[in-house]
């Protein structure tokens, strides 16, 4: 991957004293929780369900459910495009580690889990409603998300990341509405038995951009599949505790923002249809204001649009051309 961005990476850590900085997406899942008067209580009992959910999954060896902790950072990713020092906000994402109590020891987890970018705001909230506006049938764009790939896949590739991270990310969202889901026979021991969609999806095209691909498992005691964006081999290249700590954080917040499917009493059948207008579910005690991240994100498309396409439109469509 041909890359002549200069990227700057900064970590952060998500805990009780988080506070979201200037740059960061407010629809971002840990910046909307972090937010209002509730804002301690929220993380705290956001990160108290991902280490129950985490010592559930890792149950061996531990006997009182309370050996392990997952400890979050927040990756930021920021891209010089002239090299002139000005950086824009790219991506960010989340880090875990996990705390073994017992080994006393800290464990990498993976980067990647929740997925958060301004351009790809700007290519849904933009670019996607002005191409449809007034047609009667509903199309994609020519080359809709290829910037936003090219500009992944050259952060993920670059000496800056690889010399902060030893795994190439993996990426958990929410199934689709649009698509149904069959069970099928594979099982695997910590990630559950595996889903196949009926077809492929917007956010799989999108995804398939960045250069990844993706697989639906539902794990144990979780009520409908997730899914994950990879690179490379998801079941033979990470660990067993490096795929409970993306599946215990990621599983929490869709409890906390899709509770309609991922906090539902009723859990997937062999032939799983999501549905956010489903009413038999249990709500956390997390505060989240769903409709506000709705709007807001229409408004971050905007911002990428008059603060980085604008601005380095030239720059980066010679860049995309000549980009491998």
């Amino acid at each position: 991957m041909n890359n002549d961005f200069a990227f700057s990476i900064k970590r952060i850590g998500f805990d009780e004293s988080y506070r979201p900085s200037d740059n960061t997406r407010i629809t971002t899942n840990f910046a909307n929780l972090a937010r209002g008067e509730r804002r301690q209580e929220n993380i705290r009992d956001a990160l108290g369900m991902m280490n129950n959910r985490f010592n559930a999954l890792a149950h061996w060896d531990n006997p009182n459910s309370d050996r392990y902790s997952v400890e979050l950072e927040i990756i930021s990713v920021d891209v010089d495009v002239e090299g002139k020092g000005h950086f824009f906000p790219s991506i960010e994402m989340l880090k875990t580690t996990i705390l073994d109590r017992q080994a006393g020891q800290h464990i990498e987890g993976i980067v990647g889990n929740n997925f958060s970018s301004y351009v790809r705001d700007y290519d849904f909230s933009v670019v996607l409603p002005n191409h449809n506006k007034g047609q009667t049938e509903f199309s994609i764009p020519d080359n809709f998300g290829d910037l936003h790939g090219k500009l992944f896949k050259s952060v993920v590739t670059s000496d800056r990341f690889k010399e902060s991270f030893t795994k190439p990310p993996v990426i958990c969202l929410s199934v689709s509405e649009t698509k149904t889901y069959l069970r099928t026979g594979n099982q695997h021991p910590v990630l559950g038995v595996e889903y196949q969609p009926n077809g492929t999806s917007l956010t799989e095209q999108y995804f398939q951009k960045m250069g990844l691909q993706v697989r639906y498992f539902m794990p144990a005691n979780s009520a409908a599949p997730l899914a994950f964006y990879f690179v490379g081999d998801l079941l033979n290249d990470y660990s067993n505790l490096e795929l409970i700590g993306t599946i215990s954080t990621m599983e929490t917040f869709q409890k906390i923002y899709r509770p309609e499917i991922y906090n539902a009493n009723a859990v997937a059948g062999k032939c799983y249809q999501p549905n956010l207008k489903n009413s038999d579910y249990s709500l956390t005690q997390i505060i989240y204001d769903r409709e506000e991240r709705s709007q807001l994100a229409g408004e971050q498309g905007k911002f990428a649009e008059q603060h980085f396409i604008k601005p380095y439109q030239r720059v980066l469509e010679q860049w995309s051309v000549h980009c491998a």
